[in-house]
């Protein structure tokens, strides 16, 4: 995917030959005469570097740069001609990656660019593996409480639903028992990759702890969350695993679903669906428990 630039300047003349030679050396660019012309772009689309002159009529690009460091995950890097009046220190306090001086010469902003591109890069990848499992690929337990958290907040804020899906591998201590750990951790990291291709667009899989995984799911009902724990379960069933001295073997789990309560406890709607998966290993395993309320309805039973 291309990189994308947004340039700010109430020059005209500037902002036209800075989006030509951006377009020439490959990136995409759009231009802006003023701060609030930018941040309706900046809604509308992502950039990833925003390059602005300080001096604009109505918000200056210091402000400006505040206000996208607040609102967007974007780079910016400040321009002026005015040496004397503003300092490195004072953009970078404001939160810009970096500041040049007019006028401005091409070559210089492109090296500056594609320095703080990679920057921007590397900083993503270790954000990226701080919040990932090593093994399956899947985020991390501790990135699973913050989501959770945030996307509890976003219901209680919009009300609308939220359910989440607790899945453990049935006899795994087994499996490690006859197998040896190392054939246990390959079946843990194809069950991560079988999650991860089971989801939808707006569902988030992780490893909740060892064998266990849990997946959020936004803006849906325990029951519209079935026919997901459904399919996860048909593929997870369907992968055949060759361990060393073994033959063929398949793996079967247990899963429980629950719904967020509008005002209940974090940790309530967590040990529910947990409570969920248990149920479903209490009544045989490789099946699917939906569970609303704490105590368990009579006629409330496992999904095969």
């Amino acid at each position: 995917m291309e990189t994308s630039i947004l340039i700010v300047d109430d020059d005209d003349t500037i902002r036209y030959l800075m989006k030509e030679f951006m377009e020439t050396v490959g990136y995409q660019a759009e231009t802006a005469a003023e701060a609030q012309e930018a941040l309706r772009l900046l809604e509308e689309r992502i950039f990833e570097v925003v390059v602005t002159d300080i001096m604009m009529p109505g918000m200056d690009g210091l402000e400006l740069t505040e206000v996208i460091k607040e609102r967007f995950d974007t780079e910016v890097i400040v321009m002026t001609g005015y040496s004397g009046d503003y300092s490195y220190e004072e953009a970078v306090d404001k939160g810009a990656s970096d500041f040049v001086f007019k006028p401005v010469r091409f070559e210089e902003l492109l090296l500056r660019i594609k320095r703080v591109l990679r920057e921007r890069h590397l900083r993503k990848e270790l954000q990226k593996l701080a919040i990932t499992d090593g093994l399956t690929k899947l985020f991390n337990s501790r990135h699973f409480y913050n989501q959770l958290e945030m996307e509890v907040e976003r219901t209680r804020r919009h009300d609308h639903p939220l359910s989440l899906l607790l899945m453990d591998i049935d006899h795994f201590k087994q499996y490690n028992d006859l197998y040896g750990h190392l054939e246990g951790d390959k079946v843990l990291a194809k069950l991560g990759k079988t999650v991860q291709y089971s989801l939808r667009r707006t569902d988030s899989a992780y490893r909740y702890g060892g064998e266990e995984f849990t997946i959020i799911l936004p803006e849906t009902t325990a029951k519209e969350a079935v026919p997901v724990a459904v399919r996860i379960k048909k593929q997870i069933s369907a992968r055949t695993f060759y361990p060393e001295n073994g033959g063929a073997i398949t793996i079967t789990v247990s899963l429980g679903i629950s719904q967020y309560q509008i005002g209940e406890k974090l940790s309530d709607f967590v040990k529910r669906a947990d409570k969920a998966m248990f149920l479903s290993k209490q009544k045989g395993r490789n099946r699917i428990t939906l569970l609303l309320e704490d105590e368990v309805p009579p006629d409330q039973n496992p999904i095969p």
